[in-house]
């Protein structure tokens, strides 16, 4: 397609040659003539002034570059966009693999793509449009809604509940056992620990994605709750009865324990850890690495262990890289 053609496709005011014909997207450091490129992170913004690339996505107010522009508000979500314009999916028949497993009590909307081995239990309920690939397995009572992607070695238990248009990538596992086990005074070694039945399963709400390996365990009772929208990262920990709000992100080998509350839109980066039984407000940003001991409330941004505000953790490890230096001032002074 022309840039001008993508520029309309992508509502963006193009600055250059219309006519220069677009074949796909790269980085701003790869990217050559023919191909789009962006800038949505300032650190990036010199790259602009060299790249090879025959257009910029740039936001409105950007400098004006050799390259041809296209400006709008958010350059990262026409990235995003502009991807899908080029990167063609595989496509799946439907139709069912000789080598699937599915119990004669199963129902199945219509068009649904069954790949290789896969074995789905009895009494499950799937929607229309799905997608099974090769060793996906469902546990009897699931019920799934309507285009459903489930990748290589993805499992849902036994009466877990997915809304539509949820996708689980390689090795997600939904409803796993919670981790809940009573002492027993008195027992003798390897007796001692009495496993608590996790009777209630796991909810994923409407376009919840969970990524490679990552874990939403059932909960003990109740239930343990994904929200609509929300995206959970690779390796990452759903703890059980816990709830995940809306359009919230966990990142990478994020960790809650059970019976945490996670309100909507927050961001708990990579490898941040919650105690369990504690709240975080709506629109908490969590630094990559917090451990969060406490209730956070809603719209703050914490750093460090225990986690507090990120400006005093700012100012608190700036002090602490000074530590060497005050203890020979005052060994000095002394």
């Amino acid at each position: 397609m022309t840039l001008a053609e993508l520029a309309i496709l992508l509502g963006a005011e193009l600055r250059g040659d219309g006519a220069v014909e677009i074949t796909g997207i790269a980085g701003i450091e790869q990217a050559g003539p023919g191909e789009v490129t962006f800038v949505s992170n300032k650190k990036y913004a010199g790259l602009a002034r060299t790249t090879r690339a025959a257009a910029v996505l740039v936001e409105p107010g950007f400098p004006e570059i050799e390259a041809a522009t296209l400006r709008l508000a958010d350059p990262y979500l026409a990235y995003a966009k502009t991807i899908e314009l080029f990167y063609q999916e595989p496509q799946y028949a439907p139709g069912v693999h000789p080598t699937a497993v599915i119990a004669p009590t199963t129902k199945i909307g219509a068009r649904a793509h069954i790949g290789p081995y896969v074995v789905v239990g009895e009494h499950v309920e799937i929607g229309d449009d799905a997608v099974l690939h090769p060793h996906v397995v469902l546990y009897p009572h699931a019920r799934i809604g309507a285009r459903f992607v489930a990748h290589a070695h993805a499992v849902v238990r036994e009466h877990c509940r997915l809304g539509d248009d949820v996708i689980l990538q390689n090795g997600a596992v939904i409803g796993a056992d919670g981790f809940g086990f009573a002492r027993v005074a008195g027992a003798k070694a390897g007796s001692a620990l009495y496993k608590i039945r996790q009777s209630g399963p796991a909810v994923l709400e409407d376009g919840v994605e969970v990524q490679a390996n990552a874990c939403v365990d059932g909960a003990s009772i109740g239930e343990t709750r994904v929200k609509a929208g929300a995206k959970i990262d690779n390796l990452v920990q759903v703890g059980h009865g816990s709830t995940v709000g809306e359009d919230t992100l966990l990142c990478a080998q994020v960790g809650l324990a059970g019976s945490t509350e996670v309100g909507r839109n927050v961001i708990l980066a990579g490898q941040v850890g919650v105690a369990g039984h504690c709240s975080i407000g709506d629109g908490v940003i969590a630094t990559a690495q917090s451990g969060i001991p406490n209730d956070v409330a809603a719209g703050k941004m914490v750093s460090g262990y225990p986690a507090i505000d990120n400006r005093q953790w700012l100012r608190s490890v700036a002090l602490f890289n000074r530590l060497p230096e005050l203890l020979r001032t005052l060994k000095t002074r002394g």
